[in-house]
């Protein structure tokens, strides 16, 4: 189950407002900047979805979710609880939500959800439109970034061509910030199953080949993964 995030506000006082003046170019690259300051996955999809309220025309909630196949939905980073109340809502029976067309297009869009049969959980949280925008896509399931509007309508093609733009770096943003975080977990990885050939070696009294022949063999032994194997191994060794 992904990971859940609630944004407040608050915590982000810092981010830069963007006036209706500024250009579109520029607002991008500030946002971009911040999408690149972040140092894991997490604190991307955070700070998405706070300046895509900013960023966006008529936007004022945003979430970050994955859809699966049977369309169940799981909120990875929201603005509020409100947009978590609708984005894990399941569609009434035989009916196909608005973002079901996601698989087959990279935008999908509520004009008014009082208007709409399968969303009237929307319109009951008070969100009379939506704009979905696809971030990732295989053929099991999707991430999407999703733009909510208390009034009907409020997405035009401006909104379209903006929320299409900042996809983009937020896409970006967050393979990068994917693959920085595997880096560090690698170098992680290796300095703990390092020191758990460490201790194998002066217990049993053999070389380092054979100290992690060992691990290995004991990994796949008890089904468990090397490195929390090794984590165990130090974990004991270092206990009073």
């Amino acid at each position: 189950m992904p990971k859940r995030f609630v944004v407040a506000a608050s915590r982000f006082s810092d981010l830069p407002r963007f006036p209706d003046g500024l250009d579109l170019a520029e607002a991008l690259t500030a946002a971009a900047r911040r999408l690149h300051e972040t140092s894991t996955p997490d604190s991307t999809l955070d700070i998405a979805v706070r300046l895509a309220v900013d960023l966006v025309p008529g936007a004022d909630h945003a979430g970050i979710s994955v859809i699966d196949k049977d369309n169940a939905r799981s909120t990875l980073a929201c603005t509020d609880d409100v947009v978590r109340t609708a984005e894990e809502s399941r569609p009434g029976e035989g009916h196909q939500p608005y973002w079901h067309r996601l698989w087959a297009a990279p935008v999908a869009e509520a004009e008014d959800t009082e208007n709409g049969a399968c969303e009237d959980t929307l319109a009951g949280l008070g969100l009379r439109s939506a704009l979905s925008l696809r971030l990732r896509a295989d053929r099991r399931r999707l991430t999407v970034l999703t733009v909510y509007a208390r009034k009907p309508r409020a997405f035009d093609e401006a909104a379209l061509r903006v929320g299409r733009l900042f996809t983009a770096h937020v896409g970006i943003a967050l393979d990068s910030a994917t693959v920085r975080e595997q880096l560090t977990e690698a170098m992680r990885t290796r300095d703990l199953i390092g020191q758990a050939t460490g201790i194998l070696m002066e217990r049993l009294d053999i070389d380092a080949a054979g100290a992690f022949d060992s691990l290995v063999r004991a990994s796949q032994r008890e089904n468990v993964k090397l490195r929390d194997l090794a984590r165990r191994i130090v974990d004991a060794h270092s206990a009073p």
